[in-house]
């Protein structure tokens, strides 16, 4: 499934940390937006490191899913590539 990550983390170490940590399951779009094709496992996994990154009284992490109609219908003005155009393998 295709998850849309947007977080707004103060702290600049933990912020590279998540930056890093989520270049293994996506696509970095925006600065601080991800697109991911990933499973549920895969979100279990960044929603918990998020949660040990983040204060939760100042940062902030979002996660949108998108289904697969609503991904078909993205529009991209300017540069860029959509997620389900990315042809990959797993190893």
């Amino acid at each position: 499934m295709i998850v849309l990550i947007a977080y707004d983390i103060s702290s600049d170490r933990a912020r590279a940390k998540f930056h890093k940590f989520l270049k293994e399951y996506g696509l970095n779009t925006q600065k601080s937006v991800f697109e991911c094709d990933v499973d549920e496992q895969a979100i279990r996994d960044i929603k918990a490191r998020a949660a040990s990154l983040i204060d939760e009284n100042s940062d902030s992490v979002r996660l949108y899913r998108i289904c697969s109609s609503c991904t078909r219908k993205t529009v991209i003005s300017g540069q860029g590539i959509k997620v389900t155009n990315l042809d990959y393998t797993v190893l």
